[in-house]
């Protein structure tokens, strides 16, 4: 959608923006909620404005198009209206916008709403859990959203345009030619009744547009504050409703937002422009608009936009990279504004009690992937010392471990719970990710490796004494028994026995001999997590050979 600024700029009005901005600032509990004491809310179905009055509560939707996967900026949205509305008890809907039908991908509908329960954030009502005001795809509401356009023709709201594609196209051409923004110039606004009826008698096509009145639309953004703009004076008509019968997201966003009794509209900012249309939209159908509050772009680092095309951004992707739901929440509100305080390692329930709506400024929230992977390290942290998350860990661990290693694997060993569970007690701070597990470095703690029997001779003759003796120490340990200062303290003491190896070189031997390894993890972690026996196993091995 197009993006701009809502204040114009001018000095006087700047001044008087600034009053009113302090003004709404000094009362924004009150402007959350400013629900008019007057008219009504929708019925679920009809498109008169008669009823019983408001409907209490917070509601709030996200509104994606199933044009691809969902990205971290689709998160991010999604996030911030989960959280507003169960700070506020509220509801939060997943509406699908489908309206353009020559972009869809299959599947990607059941991935958007697959994507928010495996985020933690599923939506209340939705095209797979239902509601009271579905159906939830725009493309199954295609006559509730006719019906409208007609009543906004009739209303003399809207109008029918029977201009063809190539006269649009020649507008376009002559406003470049001319060095203008390329805009319709209203033609059909004018056509007489006769003229319509005979055009549609013989099955011209048409599209709908709305009638865009002259003059400053002005409405309240929850973040931006008060905004004033001329809609007409910058482009034409614009169409609501499409050739085919299907809306555009002007017609479509307000028809659902008022028959879904949505509260509030928190979108991102390019949306912001295009609201002066919807509020004359509103105005055109006799309906209260919701309140809108519009959120600041999430940019890259380097402060370019974030784009659909950049695969490291898809949430499927980071999914499969190991990253864990609460690190993509965290990260996308740690850039941001609107929570008190600004920390790491937030779960979700704290995002939500430190969430405040009015906090939310207008500078946009830069995103540094790069801190990702420590975002991640702190949530993993938090799973593996969490008895009913941990074991979900264990589950995930142990299938990746098969799936890479297969016949490879220790004999039934390397899946065992207990085992894969000590691993993860004794790399957990070490780890930004389950996947750091499956590279080399760590493939000793599920395949034994080979005997590097030149390496072993080339730094001590004393290697097979050394093992020895190492195995006589671990014959009286068993799984769980003492700690890694402990088990250090032990091998210094053994070290002390042998007259030309020092402590450096057998602690080189014993890491070469367990893991094939020059360098890794601390060579008492690499014990503690084999266990004893298969410490055991291996160090027998250099004596046999």
């Amino acid at each position: 959608g197009p993006e701009g600024a809502c204040c114009s700029g001018q000095e006087e009005l700047a001044m008087a923006l600034g009053a009113v901005c302090l003004r709404w600032r000094l009362f924004h509990r009150r402007a959350l909620f400013p629900w008019p004491a007057v008219g009504s809310r929708p019925g679920l179905c009809g498109l008169s404005s008669g009823g019983e009055g408001p409907e209490s509560g917070v509601r709030v939707r996200f509104g994606p198009s199933p044009t691809g996967f969902l990205h971290l900026g689709g998160l991010r949205t999604a996030l911030y209206n989960y959280i507003f509305a169960k700070k506020h008890r509220g509801q939060f809907i997943l509406r699908i916008e489908d309206t353009d039908q020559s972009r869809l991908v299959p599947g990607a509908t059941e991935s958007i709403e697959d994507v928010l329960e495996w985020a933690g954030i599923p939506p209340d009502e939705s095209p797979r859990h239902g509601g009271s005001c579905g159906p939830y795809q725009q493309s199954e509401r295609l006559d509730l959203y006719r019906k409208a356009a007609e009543t906004l023709v009739k209303g003399k709201s809207a109008y029918y345009c029977f201009c063809t594609p190539s006269r649009l196209e020649l507008l376009k051409k002559e406003a470049l030619r001319m060095r203008q923004t390329p805009k319709y110039d209203n033609r059909c606004r004018h056509l007489s009744a006769e003229q319509i009826e005979k055009r549609l008698a013989r099955g011209s096509p048409y599209v709908i547009r709305f009638h865009l009145d002259q003059g400053t639309v002005t409405f309240e953004d929850l973040v931006y504050g008060l905004s004033r703009m001329e809609p007409a004076s910058v482009e034409g008509d614009p169409v609501i409703l499409k050739a085919d019968g299907f809306p555009t997201y002007h017609l479509a966003n307000v028809v659902d937002d008022h028959h879904m009794k949505i509260s509030h509209v928190l979108r991102g900012t390019e949306w912001l422009t295009s609201t002066a249309k919807h509020v004359l939209m509103y105005s055109a159908f006799g309906w209260q608009p919701p309140i809108f509050a519009h959120l600041p772009l999430l940019l890259n680092k380097d402060g370019s936009k974030l784009s659909k095309r950049q695969s490291d951004l898809f949430i499927q992707n980071l999914s499969q990279n190991g990253y864990l739901p609460e690190a993509l929440l965290d990260i996308v509100t740690n850039c941001g504004s609107g929570f008190s305080g600004n920390r790491t390692g937030r779960t979700l329930e704290e995002l939500v009690s430190e969430f405040d709506l009015t906090g939310i400024t207008t500078h946009s929230a830069l995103l540094d992937l790069d801190k990702l992977p420590e975002f991640n390290r702190i949530h993993l942290l938090s799973r593996i010392e969490n008895s009913s998350s941990r074991q979900q860990l264990v589950m995930e661990l142990q299938a990746r471990v098969e799936e890479v290693y297969r016949e490879k694997l220790l004999e039934g060993e390397a899946l065992c719970t207990d085992y894969v569970e000590r691993v993860l007690e004794h790399r957990k701070g070490h780890i930004t990710s389950l996947l750091d597990l499956l590279k080399p470095p760590y493939s000793y703690l599920w395949i034994r490796p080979p005997v590097p029997r030149d390496q072993i001779e080339g730094l001590t003759t004393e290697g097979e004494k050394i093992c020895s003796m190492v195995i006589s120490l671990f014959q009286n340990w068993s799984e769980g028994d003492g700690t890694m200062a402990e088990l250090n303290s032990e091998l210094r003491t053994l070290q002390a026995q042998f007259t030309t190896t020092k402590y450096s070189v057998m602690m080189k031997l014993l890491r070469l001999v367990l893991s094939g390894q020059q360098q890794g993890a601390g060579v008492a972690e690499m014990m503690l997590s084999l266990g004893p026996e298969e410490v055991c196993e291996r160090l027998q091995r250099v004596i046999v050979h």
